[in-house]
């Protein structure tokens, strides 16, 4: 009987405790409401506070704003009197100013068109613009077909100036040296210059070769202010050697592929430690100038301090020239190599004459690591002869170093 008596009490707490819960599962404690209202009360107060400081500055801004249009109409109308007036005065006395950078291209480049209009007034560098205007003639005459004539150059008659902006000029120059590359690898023994400017022009502009090649050669001369322009008139000419270029090419070939293989990430930037290293690994002989190429290219990219966007360096301007970084390696290459020429020179102080033993002594001399088929290519180029086919002949030591100073003779290794 007590079992029962406390199965029945068991059953009425628990249908007890199911209605307690059912009733009350969602009333909050007091403790929470307390917290709650509380906070409520706060937040009424506050916001009554905003509401009367937001209804007291829309106020003052209404009166603001009616003063204003009030008055605006009086003050404008004075405005205008006042810019009117001076307009009238100021059209009295001045023009609309032209773009004279717009006549770049006429007079031969930007720094060509300074020189002539720096100083002068409107009407003086119109002057002078019709001048040059007036000095490009629509025909060249031909020089004819003599020996002295350089082959490109070789036509007569009348040829149709063709006025070739500095932007296709370095478009040909371009195309001339990637096919001039592509049949160097090819050939072992490459044509020079001249012969292949010629050939070219035939193969692409075919009964209009002679027109692009004076047309040619007239824009290169009003452009020489330009570096690659410059380069390519100088090789030409025979001023300087071909390898010049190639060696420039290659230099800078060798830099982007180093840089490429210290971007383990592949994201396209390096960190200035690891552009640092890099530059060391493909310049191992640089030592101060290193620190100058780092601090150049900080500028050019405006970097801040983090990472070098190295490829950004690789990009041109819109005259197709290099921009400040890979114009200082070149630059610092051209130094590098003439100092080279200098050290060779006080090797052979004092011989008024040279062979090709004595030359290759001095080599061996200035730069132990020079490895023999470089040494041969550089007396070959000292004595104007293959590789292979020196002679015991001697030269005056002021034309053999002439001649190793416009090719791309560079050391190989260190002192």
């Amino acid at each position: 009987m007590a079992l029962q008596v406390c199965r029945e009490d068991l059953t009425k707490v628990q249908v007890e405790l199911n209605r307690l819960q059912a009733e009350y599962s969602d009333v909050v404690p007091r403790r929470d409401w307390d917290n709650l209202n509380h906070m409520h009360e706060e937040t009424l107060i506050k916001l009554e506070t905003l509401q009367t400081d937001f209804d007291q500055l829309k106020s003052e801004y209404d009166t603001l704003l009616e003063v204003h249009r009030q008055s605006a109409p009086a003050v404008l109308h004075s405005n205008q009197s006042v810019l009117q007036h001076g307009s009238d005065n100021k059209h009295i006395v001045t023009t609309p100013r032209p773009n004279w950078e717009q006549c770049s291209d006429i007079l031969g480049g930007s720094e060509r068109c300074k020189e002539l209009f720096e100083g002068q007034s409107s009407q003086k560098r119109l002057e002078i613009l019709l001048q040059q205007m007036n000095g490009q003639n629509e025909f060249f005459t031909g020089l004819g077909t003599s020996s002295d004539v350089p082959i490109y150059l070789q036509y007569e008659g009348k040829l149709k100036n063709l006025k070739l902006k500095k932007a296709d000029v370095v478009r040909v120059i371009k195309d001339i040296w990637r096919e001039k590359t592509s049949e160097n690898e090819k050939n072992d023994d490459s044509r020079d210059l001249q012969m292949f400017l010629h050939s070219y022009l035939v193969e692409h502009y075919k009964d209009k070769a002679g027109e692009w090649a004076y047309s040619l050669m007239e824009s290169i001369q009003n452009n020489l202010e330009d570096y690659l322009i410059c380069l390519f008139n100088d090789i030409l000419i025979g001023k300087v050697d071909e390898s010049i270029y190639h060696g420039q090419t290659q230099l800078l070939s060798h830099l982007l592929k180093v840089l490429i293989q210290s971007d383990t990430t592949q994201c396209g930037s390096l960190t200035v430690l690891e552009f640092s290293d890099a530059l060391k690994k493909a310049f191992p002989l640089k030592d101060q100038d290193i620190e100058e190429l780092l601090a150049v290219a900080q500028t050019e990219l405006k970097s801040n301090g983090v990472r070098i966007a190295y490829q950004t360096l690789y990009t041109e301007d819109t005259d197709g020239r290099h921009k400040e970084f890979l114009s200082l390696v070149k630059k610092q290459a051209t130094a590098e190599r003439l100092q080279y020429i200098s050290e060779l020179r006080m090797q052979l102080e004092g011989k008024r004459e040279v062979d090709a033993e004595h030359l290759r002594t001095a080599f061996k001399t200035i730069d132990p690591s020079l490895d023999s088929e470089t040494l041969d290519w550089n007396l070959g180029v000292a004595f104007q002869t293959k590789e292979g086919e020196l002679r015991a002949q001697a030269l005056n030591t002021e034309v053999v170093l002439q001649r190793l100073s416009v090719a791309n003779v560079k050391r190989a290794g260190p002192k």
